[in-house]
């Protein structure tokens, strides 16, 4: 079955129509009958016997888009000029880019901003440390670091593949907390380098967001980067995932009427998503979590290098076995694994009004329709479908609210409490079990986590910034 049409593989023809009656509309069903989606018919040129159109078209991956242009081309009465691939150009000379935040127009603003005036900027820093965060960008950056790994579904690409991701990451730092951040995409995996290099360009950023880097590289690169800096890092992909997981669980059991301290919990996947999702969720107050990974269930036997928190934190009954053999009567499944390895069947023999989370990429662990007969709430990690576990609802919050406190660190409280601000944002006259998570595009979402989560640096006292000074 050929997946629904995306804007992600979106396409636009140019074609020369015959100005004759029935060309367009034969256009428009041959699109339509090939399984496209059309967003938009413009004209481009009008002449006596002809018309130029562009036509834009949402198809399902590359495969269909290269379909539907050939059923396109065949067409009585139309002749292709080209089509284009509005991703890629979108992307064409990268997607972002540095400014100036003041004119430079005299000699007058010359001195200002640079020499010799920024030599006595320089000087007051050097004097008094703290200052760059008030006298620098320090103050509102963050570096996004990648050494190309893990790279959303796609894996190990390498540094320079990976590029386009973290200019996305940047942007929606830009766009939804306004923080300038930077793609720095490292040609190593080495931990050491990686370590090294971070620690060596840190003196210029406020901040740290660690991206797709695998496992389990990523939790020895963090934890040592957390022991070594002053600024906060972040490793979005756990902690991020396991921050919007909490909050959309938070409100899947509001919607059933269940609680955290009662539930049971599968989780498929002892990744590093897996592992910072289930961590999150017993801090959380979850008492009976179980743990899965491609060898089976979790229990206190396993010896495995890397799961040693599960073995000591998880299967309280020290269940054996498959998936399949602890699913039955569990409350909420938590997928953060591979596409297909749960069932309707599976489902079916889920606690009452089971909450499935079938969160890989592009393949849910099960399709919401095939969930949807047994489940209550169904969140996936996709646009196309309801109640989207997304990271853009935490990372740019948590940063915003850490930079404005200037905190040394993301502490485990910072992060409770970014995910109980995400899960505030909706009332109870809002919550539904198709509307258990914000969207991604309401705005209320980040300043809701900034303040929540520079509540919590000064509680816990990772906050360096005096609460009653402005302007510093």
């Amino acid at each position: 079955m050929r997946p629904a049409p995306t804007d992600g593989y979106s396409i636009t023809l140019r074609l020369r129509l015959e100005h004759k009656p029935g060309v367009l509309g034969l256009v428009t069903s041959t699109i339509g009958n090939a399984g496209g989606s059309i967003g938009a018919i413009d004209i481009v040129e009008a002449g006596f016997d002809n018309l130029v159109r562009d036509i834009t078209i949402a198809a399902s991956n590359d495969q269909h888009a290269q379909e539907i242009v050939e059923s396109v081309k065949a067409l009585p009465g139309v002749s292709f000029i080209h089509f284009s691939d509005r991703v890629f150009l979108l992307h064409l000379g990268g997607k972002i880019e540095v400014k100036s935040k003041i004119p430079l127009q005299t000699r007058a603003d010359l001195s200002l901003a640079y020499t010799p005036g920024v030599a006595r900027v320089c000087m007051a820093i050097h004097d008094d440390p703290a200052k760059v965060f008030t006298l620098s960008i320090k103050r509102n950056s963050v570096a996004v670091v990648t050494d190309g790994t893990a790279v959303l579904g796609l894996g190990d690409i390498g540094p320079a593949a990976a590029m386009p991701v973290m200019e996305g990451k940047a942007m929606l730092f830009k766009e939804f907390a306004n923080i300038d951040a930077f793609p720095l995409c490292l040609d190593t995996r080495d931990v050491d380098q990686i370590v090294a290099t971070v620690k060596a360009i840190a003196p210029g950023f406020g901040g740290i967001n660690l991206e797709d880097i695998s496992a389990p590289r990523c939790f020895e690169v963090e934890r040592r980067l957390r022991e070594e800096l002053d600024i906060p890092v972040f490793h979005d992909d756990q902690h991020g995932t396991a921050v919007v997981v909490l909050a959309a669980a938070i409100n899947a059991l509001r919607v059933t009427g269940k609680s955290l301290e009662t539930a049971k919990v599968v989780v498929s996947g002892a990744g590093a998503a897996g592992t910072a999702c289930a961590r999150m969720l017993v801090a959380a107050g979850v008492r009976h979590l179980i743990g899965c990974d491609i060898h089976g269930v979790i229990h206190h036997e396993r010896t495995e290098p890397g799961i040693q928190w599960w073995v000591e934190n998880t299967n309280p009954e020290n269940h054996p076995g498959k998936l399949t053999d602890v699913i039955n009567g569990a409350d909420l499944f938590l997928g953060v694994s591979s596409g297909g390895i749960l069932s309707g069947e599976m489902v079916s023999r889920m606690a009452r009004e089971p909450i499935v989370f079938a969160l890989a990429n592009p393949t849910p662990e099960i399709s919401p329709e095939e969930a949807a007969p047994y489940a209550k709430v169904i969140a996936t990690g996709r646009s196309d479908y309801p109640n989207q576990i997304n990271n853009v609802l935490c990372f740019p919050g948590i940063f915003r609210g850490a930079l404005d406190c200037r905190a040394s660190e993301i502490n485990e409280s910072m992060k409770l409490a970014a995910a109980h601000a995400i899960a505030d944002c909706i009332s109870d006259v809002e919550l539904s079990a198709d509307y258990i998570i914000p969207s991604v595009f309401n705005r209320r979402v980040t300043s809701a986590v900034a303040a929540a989560v520079e509540e919590a640096a000064y509680n816990t006292g990772v906050a360096r910034r005096d609460r009653n000074r402005t302007g510093s």
